[in-house]
């Protein structure tokens, strides 16, 4: 079956800790820190494949894991960095953070390979933390930690002109005609599974895409039947080509059908509702002499609000000729740019776009607050009964703009800090 929906989970590398250990030597009884860094984690990539055009195998594996990096060793040896994990995907994949929804990424136009999440960097060693009052520094740095997500990964196929219409009213048949693809024709009263593409090709005219969408029904856009994903389709296309019967073959008013398929589209995306679109009115191959009323109710509705009727038999291809030239002339006066959706959600500024920290003033205690993960990180690695510890905890406050975050609170010399059960005295 076709796939075009796929939630996986995510992991980068965590970074390699630094190593502490002591150059040690014949005749070199006290040698220096030789400790090396650690290696950084692999970090997860997402790169096109032309040759997908499903998600089907996301099915079958829903966790993605980079290597950790390694821990440094003995002699300033560097541990070994992680691997990357590269996950493929079909052009048009819109990769989302499945909790809020958001667009992470938009694999399409020039969008052809993205770093999603970086490995952790990996831990300074002792060696690092020499001074001329220090020389044998007992502490390393940890490495970062690995970064993880839960992604919706959304498929959303890649056409100029987008085809609309409730079920067999002949869209595949359409499709068959004026490009090379093959979908599955019949006479069913449900709707073609799978969006077909194909490429139309005009003799001195621009070609385009066009897109054989999975068709709708009333309620599509609260996601009833397969509403959605024709509508998740049809978000990409410039124009679109309204399909009727105008033969009313099943009893369908083509005028209400045309109005049912914009309601939908309004109510899912009003910008889609406002594209241009066209109307074939097809099957006039098995309407007899006389029988055009709808031909001319479709004419007088649609042709005053600017959209154009044109009666088409996908099955003969008469008017079928007409009906390209004109959606080819009209795609000429459009953005010719891809449609691509923005990033809206930034993995590097962490899940819920949550600060790393948090600094605030406790009336109640007359103290000031400072708390976050990589505070009790920090406070889970530095020795701060050492010099060199509480040297490097105090820059560690200035580096990440926690002091000025204090001072714009008005902190005063000799104020109360607390930072998880530590409490400290502010002093510049």
């Amino acid at each position: 079956m076709f796939a075009d929906r796929a939630k996986v989970y995510v992991r980068s590398g965590r970074g390699g800790d630094g190593h502490v250990s002591f150059r040690r030597e014949k005749y070199v009884p006290n040698g220096g820190p030789d400790g090396g860094d650690g290696g950084d984690g692999g970090s997860i990539i997402f790169e096109v494949d032309e040759g997908l055009n499903t998600l089907t195998d996301f099915r079958h594996t829903r966790k993605y894991c980079a290597e950790n990096g390694q821990e440094g060793g003995k002699k300033n040896c560097r541990g070994k960095n992680g691997r990357d994990i590269i996950i493929k995907v079909p052009p048009g994949t819109v990769i989302k953070e499945a909790e809020s929804g958001k667009v992470i990424a938009d694999m399409s136009g020039d969008n052809r390979r993205i770093l999603l999440l970086k490995g952790g960097r990996g831990g300074n060693g002792n060696q690092h933390y020499a001074t001329s009052t220090m020389q044998a520094p007992k502490y390393a740095q940890p490495g970062q930690e690995a970064r993880e997500l839960e992604l919706l990964l959304e498929l959303k196929v890649i056409a100029d002109v987008g085809l609309a219409g409730f079920p067999n009213v002949g869209k595949s048949t359409f499709l068959a005609r004026v490009t090379n693809a093959r979908p599955k024709i019949a006479n069913y009263h449900f709707t073609t599974l799978n969006p077909h593409l194909g490429v139309v090709d005009l003799e001195d005219a621009r070609g385009f895409v066009i897109a054989d969408i999975p068709g709708l029904i009333e309620g599509a856009s609260e996601g009833v039947g397969l509403g959605h994903e024709f509508l998740r389709h049809i978000e990409r296309t410039k124009l679109l080509i309204h399909i009727v019967d105008a033969a009313s073959v099943e009893g369908r008013d083509p005028v209400a059908d045309v109005y049912a398929i914009n309601k939908e589209l309004a109510a899912y995306n009003p910008e889609i509702a406002g594209r241009p679109q066209v109307i074939a009115a097809n099957k006039i191959d098995v309407l007899y002499e006389g029988e055009e009323e709808a031909l001319v109710l479709l004419k007088e509705e649609f042709e005053p609000q600017g959209i154009r009727v044109f009666p088409i038999s996908a099955v003969s291809g008469e008017g079928v000729r007409e009906l390209l030239y004109y959606v080819s002339s009209l795609l000429e006066t459009l953005d010719d740019q891809p449609v691509v959706f923005a990033q809206e959600y930034f993995p590097e500024e962490g899940s819920a776009g949550q600060e790393p920290y948090s600094v605030i003033y406790d009336e109640k205690e007359e103290e000031y607050v400072v708390e976050g993960p990589r505070i009790e990180k920090m406070l889970g690695y530095t020795n701060l009964e050492s010099e060199k510890g509480f040297a490097f905890f105090q820059n560690f406050l200035k580096v990440n703009g926690i002091l000025e975050k204090l001072e714009e609170l008005g902190i005063q010399e000799g104020d109360t800090v607390r930072m998880y059960g530590l409490s400290f005295d502010y002093y510049k």
